[in-house]
């Protein structure tokens, strides 16, 4: 044996020297020296503690497992009577089944055959659902289907059910009386549930094979015995079949009662076998059952005692144990090497002949390029790192951020802030759409990239930092940091000149320019680019490109007066929308916005003229009888117009999104009038077609003049006036002709005309005289 393990010992060392190295062979090997002797001396002392505690441990977590396993036995049993007494309360078995005639109620009889189906089915270990009537005129069985009882079967076997200990119980019961030695374990539930005169059972009768293999899950190993009573001793359940009153369930019985405890566990020596046994309680309906499972101690003991055989022969073979535990030791040692070597993911090319940290070292090169590498794509990634940054800080989402997590993260991004102040500048593109630009609406985005671009590059060349931020809307922010007491203002200036020059030339658009007074705190800078955004509201609203300074925009107050507003216009342009006056409409709203914008007008002046002329027309719409929620579904007007800064943008904002909707409403309104006008005119000329009748009389009765209702109703019914009454007459001329025997004479009279005009009209408008017409209407 020695030599076998020698043998394998060699074995396992070179195939340890070719996969951990030359370094974990020297190891190996010192420790293999330090670690022989102290190996005997351990290899016993482990055998004695095993040996000791063996017993006591091994039957503590035997009666661990069988508790766990009689839980998981309580709940199905609890879940069992729970199922029952849900269908023993349900109505299907009910007061109504009482004195019923199943024979004739075939439908009852057939439902509760197929609900009996139904439980039987819901559990594996049923093997029949039962339902016992009694009373009335003979009693039933369903099993599950259908059947009639005798007086001697029904008062032997299901009869005392009723005087059972309880409404729901367990028992073990004979159901064939020609085999009483037969019994089955039953769950039996009175009908119907919570009646204090009840007139049959529910029956859960159960496998025997079933309920026995579910007693012998409570046994972790092969052999031994599991049992399941109660006290009394009317139910008794064993998974090996073994009978009552056998010697070995007699023991553990006596074993059991002799602990005078609920529960626990002991050892049972039998036959030259030990057994370890637990037990306890399971609880049932008004009762608890006892379960006893005993296992043979052997094959609980059967892996350690191998175990401990091993032990002895290792102890006894002083050197392999000693190589065995110099090669965990060295393991234990090599373990920080190993890891390095993982963590590197260097690669064993000697085939475990070179030394480890020789590999280590040549790894450590390679992870050193990649890492300038990845240094290289991280700086070429900064700027989009410090934009998305900075469009936070200048948006005021860092506001929860301290002064100092501030200065630490522009730190992190390059930036060098001591001794150096910040300027922030807002810039906004003007004249997208204008006609002689480059660019239509829809282009705000490609624009704004365009120009974003050239800041950038023009900020570089003439600051020592800066960054842009780009809003997709034809603006655009600048971060710029100067050092304190430098000239800033002369280097922005023509910076801003600069960048005017190139939009003008490159995109052919104006340039607003705000610049904001310089602060020394990152805090400060969310603030600063706020009055930079509102700084451009102060531009001329008429003028070109403009740069405008934060303290020099009030300096000397304001020397231009207040805005004028031209109410006349507003008034008129009100005037010409309630009369429905589109184009007149339009042309006044650019007369509007032209002395609004005239002057030197400021752009937020003309912007807030433009919010107040919205609000007058909405208050006209809304004094005309139109809603303007509903006129304009519920857009934010206001929001939209705000966001507009040149002048054409908002003539063609203002058409289409006011003027124009409520225009097509207003005529839609205009011709619901005409057409209950025209109506009302047909019906006055159905009322008095047979009277001397015209035009005039018809305008003045519908109140409008002549001419004004002759191309109406020309528009609404596709005739005009004398057609459609000439045809009016005529069908009611017809209609005399047909059914009356009155005289040709007083037929024109009755339809408004005279004889011989009304003989003209008639021959005209059917092609025959009245006679021949009467002729042939009679005739057919």
């Amino acid at each position: 044996m020695l030599s076998t393990l020698r043998a394998g010992w060699t074995r396992g060392l070179e195939r340890s020297s070719a996969r951990l190295g030359r370094f974990y062979l020297k190891s190996l090997m010192m420790i293999f020296l330090v670690s022989g002797i102290p190996g005997l001396v351990t290899g016993a002392l482990v055998y004695e503690i095993a040996g000791g505690r063996m017993e006591s441990e091994l039957l503590q977590q035997h009666y661990k497992q069988i508790e766990q396993r009689s839980r998981t036995i309580d709940d199905q049993l609890g879940n069992l009577e729970l199922l029952l007494s849900h269908w023993a309360f349900d109505n299907k078995f009910g007061s109504g089944l009482y004195g019923l005639d199943f024979v004739r109620s075939f439908e009852t009889t057939n439902d509760l055959t197929k609900t009996l189906f139904v439980m039987q089915g819901s559990n594996a270990m049923v093997k029949k659902a039962e339902l016992y009537v009694s009373g009335g005129r003979k009693p039933v069985l369903f099993n599950p289907e259908y059947s009639s009882l005798g007086e001697e079967a029904s008062s032997e076997v299901y009869e005392p059910l009723l005087r059972g200990p309880s409404e729901t119980f367990w028992t073990q019961w004979a159901f064939d009386p020609d085999r009483p030695q037969d019994k089955d374990l039953a769950l039996v539930h009175r009908i119907p549930g919570g009646s204090l005169q009840p007139f049959g059972v529910l029956v859960f009768r159960f496998s025997g094979e079933k309920f026995a293999n579910l007693l012998q899950t409570m046994a972790p190993y092969d052999g031994g015995e599991t049992l399941l009573m109660n006290p009394s001793g009317s139910l008794y359940v064993s998974a090996n079949g073994s009978a009552s009153d056998s010697p070995f369930v007699q023991a553990l019985r006596e074993k059991v009662e002799a602990a005078g405890q609920p529960q626990g566990s002991f050892f049972l020596e039998w036959k030259g076998i030990t057994y370890t046994a637990s037990y306890g309680s399971l609880s049932r309906i008004a009762d608890d059952w006892l379960y006893v499972s005993a296992s043979p101690i052997s094959n609980i003991t059967s892996p350690v005692v191998v175990i401990s055989k091993a032990i002895i022969l290792v102890s006894l073979a002083a050197l392999a144990v000693a190589a065995v535990l110099a090669w965990l030791a060295s393991r234990k040692i090599y373990s920080p090497v190993r890891r390095l070597v993982s963590l590197l993911g260097a690669p064993d090319e000697g085939g475990g002949r070179q030394d480890e940290f020789a590999l280590i070292e040549r790894r450590w090169r390679n992870l050193h390029e990649v890492s300038l590498e990845l240094n290289t794509k991280l700086a070429e990634q900064l700027p989009q790192i410090k934009e998305s940054f900075l469009h936070q800080l200048l948006q005021g989402y860092l506001y929860a951020y301290s002064e100092e997590d501030l200065l630490r993260r522009m730190k992190q991004l390059k930036w060098e802030l001591a001794e150096r102040r910040l300027i922030v500048l807002y810039v906004q593109l003007i004249g997208i759409g204008a006609q002689e630009g480059r660019f239509r609406e829809g282009d705000e985005g490609l624009v704004t990239f365009a120009a974003v671009n050239m800041i950038g590059e023009l900020a570089g060349h003439r600051f020592e930092q800066s960054s842009t931020v780009n809003f997709h809307d034809l603006t655009a922010g600048l971060l710029v940091v100067v050092p304190d007491g430098d000239d800033y203002k002369s280097a922005l200036q023509a910076f801003g000149e600069e960048l005017t020059q190139s939009v003008n030339r490159i995109l052919n658009m104006r340039v607003a320019v705000a610049v904001s007074r310089p602060v020394s705190r990152v805090s400060d800078v969310p603030h600063a680019f706020e009055r930079a955004k509102q700084a451009v509201s102060y531009r001329n609203f008429a003028g070109d490109n403009q740069i405008i300074d934060m303290e020099e925009i009030f300096a000397g107050g304001d020397p231009e007066g207040e805005p004028r507003y031209p109410f006349t216009l507003e008034r008129e342009l009100v005037q010409a929308l309630r009369t429905g006056q589109e184009q007149e409409a339009e042309q006044l709203l650019e007369a509007f916005l032209a002395a609004l914008a005239g002057d030197g007008a400021k752009e937020c002046d003309v912007q807030q003229g433009m919010l107040l002329l919205l609000g007058n027309v909405q208050h006209a719409i809304l004094v005309s009888g139109i809603q303007p929620s509903r006129l304009f579904q519920g857009e934010n007007l206001y929001e939209q117009l705000s966001g507009i800064r040149e002048p054409r943008r908002m003539l063609a904002w203002f058409r289409k999104k006011v003027i124009r909707p409520f225009q097509t409403e207003l005529a839609s309104r205009s011709d619901a009038q005409v057409k209950r006008m025209i109506e009302q005119a047909m019906i006055y000329l159905q009322n008095n077609y047979m009277r001397d009748i015209s035009l005039d009389n018809c305008a003045e009765h519908a109140g409008c003049n002549p001419f004004f209702l002759s191309k109406a109703f020309k528009q609404v019914t596709g005739k005009n006036f004398i057609d459609y009454l000439t045809e009016l007459r005529t069908d009611k001329a017809k209609e005399l002709l047909r059914e009356t025997e009155l005289k040709i004479n007083d037929v024109a009279e009755r339809v408004g005309y005279q004889h011989s005009y009304f003989n003209r009209i008639f021959k005209k408008m059917e092609g025959m005289t009245p006679t021949r017409y009467r002729e042939l209407s009679r005739g057919g």
